[in-house]
């Protein structure tokens, strides 16, 4: 479950820059970052993948080796060495922070050796009917780690402990998944391409009791290693869901205490979410996938999105102690596979949307927070320069806000076309009350109660320079710009 009032920070993009400084730099701002009211940083994957010291982590390699040995032409990952880690780690928590883990628990890549065995061809379109004959395929799926040489852990992995790849060395075809002799897709798993359960290179079998006890093995020694406090779960979509209530119950078992997890399960459609976290019960939170693509489309609809529909359709309106909300992450960001860019006009609205109310546990994305400058191809295959702007002055002043303001009963006036606002009347610890007013459209104002009697209120963010008095009934007309959002608090 989220951590109460609580806000994390995605620390980290996709094009980070692979100089190896990435944990330092962690552990520089620990302290910036707690005074600016974080709670929590997800760090992002932090061993050895297939493009060693440039490999931002999802192609994984080897789960021990967190840039301590000589493997896939280097030491260190892409965000530093063992060493740095562990210190930036230690920082965080001595800033008071809690630090998720990102656990990349579907696939291996970057095999040792290729050894031979059978399987059935499949379209990646289509894994429920095979496109020809059992067949011998020679495949990279040995993994001997001859760099740690057994250190941690002397597990190899050998063609058994996986159920399907996507290559064939002896006979290199496109477009083929191929599962091998004896084994099936694993079920509990998205239905998209009639089975989703392979994603990419090899697929861990999860029926496998080898495959779940080196696991179970890796989490323990994690936890004993690193003193993390949670994990972000990669890609469980693809992941046999029974696997994980009990992986992660002999997690905290062994840990002696409560971890934080919360899992990607890319999806738009909240009955598929509903259904995945009544599997999971109270272990697990989801991102708040559908509230992401609101947020693109509203962003994207030049004034014309019904916002007092925003909420609509999300795990933040309708599951809100496991949902996980947030603006972008490093897949949805200009250039990537799940890009689904919310245009930066609408960020700041989207930021006091999951900041400023009282559902969802934010996350932050780092490109939104310090701003990001990277190239790539486009779809096209063309170069492509992508600036991402800062919107660090305004977030700050979001979690300002919500420290000292974002308490108590929360009354919604979602009830204009364009211009949506709540307002949070503060508790006993917390007696200061707040006002929010947002629009997709043209400026104007909106009556809300507050609470307070005669009382001033002043905009936070600064766009709206008059102070508003509210009434001897504790109402207010507040402000806010066109494709703005003013937050009004209660002056000192």
């Amino acid at each position: 479950m989220s951590d109460v009032n609580g806000v994390m920070m995605q620390y980290f993009h996709w094009y980070s820059p692979d100089d190896g400084r990435l944990w330092d730099e962690v552990g520089r701002q620990a302290d910036t970052l707690a005074q600016a009211g974080f709670t929590a940083l997800w760090l992002p994957p932090a061993y050895k993948g297939i493009g060693g010291s440039r490999e931002v982590g999802y192609g994984v390699y080897d789960l021990y080796d967190l840039g301590e040995f000589e493997q896939k032409g280097s030491i260190r990952t892409k965000y530093g060495t063992r060493q740095q880690y562990l210190q930036a780690i230690a920082a965080l928590h001595a800033a008071g922070l809690h630090v998720y883990a990102d656990a990349v628990l579907n696939h291996r890549i970057g095999g040792d050796a290729t050894e031979t065995t059978r399987a059935t061809p499949f379209l990646q379109e289509d894994r429920l009917h095979p496109i020809g004959e059992l067949q011998e395929v020679e495949v990279y799926t040995h993994f001997s780690f001859p760099g740690r040489r057994g250190q941690y852990s002397p597990f190899e992995w050998h063609w058994p402990h996986f159920d399907a790849v996507d290559y064939d060395a002896k006979t290199p075809e496109p477009n083929r998944v191929y599962l091998f002799e004896g084994k099936q897709f694993d079920d509990q798993v998205a239905l998209e391409k009639g089975n989703f359960a392979y994603l990419m290179g090899c697929d861990l079998d999860f029926q496998n009791e080898e495959v779940r006890a080196e696991l179970t093995r890796w989490g323990q020694w994690y936890l004993d290693v690193t003193g993390v406090d949670g994990f972000r779960l990669d890609a469980i979509k693809h992941i046999a869901a029974w696997f994980f209530p009990a992986w992660l119950d002999e997690l905290e078992r062994y840990a002696g205490k409560d971890l934080f997890v919360v899992g990607e399960y890319w999806s738009s459609d909240l009955h598929t979410l509903h259904g995945y976290l009544d599997r999971m019960g109270a272990r697990m939170s989801v991102f708040d996938v559908p509230l992401h693509y609101n947020f693109h489309a509203a962003s994207r609809s030049g004034g014309q999105y019904d916002m007092r529909r925003i909420l609509d359709g999300t795990l933040m309106q309708q599951r809100p102690d496991q949902a996980v909300t947030f603006v972008e992450n490093h897949d949805s960001q200009p250039l990537q596979a799940l890009e689904s860019v919310v245009e930066p006009w609408f960020k700041p609205l989207a930021y006091a949307l999951i900041l400023l109310r009282r559902e969802g546990y934010p996350c932050v994305f780092h490109a939104d927070y310090y701003g990001a400058e990277y190239e790539d191809r486009g779809r096209d295959g063309q170069p492509c320069r992508i600036v991402m702007p800062s919107h660090r002055p305004l977030i700050d002043k979001f979690l300002y806000a919500r420290r000292h303001h974002a308490h108590g009963p929360q009354y919604d006036y979602f009830d204009h076309w364009n211009r949506i606002g709540w307002t949070r009347l503060g508790d006993a610890e917390h007696p200061r009350a707040m006002a929010v007013l947002l629009s997709d459209g043209v400026g104007g104002s909106q009556w809300m109660e507050v609470g307070k009697a005669n009382t001033k209120f002043v905009d936070l963010t600064d766009h709206v320079k008059e102070p508003v008095y509210t009434n001897d009934a504790g109402w207010g007309e507040f402000h806010c710009q066109g494709g703005s959002v003013s937050v009004w608090i209660q002056a000192m």
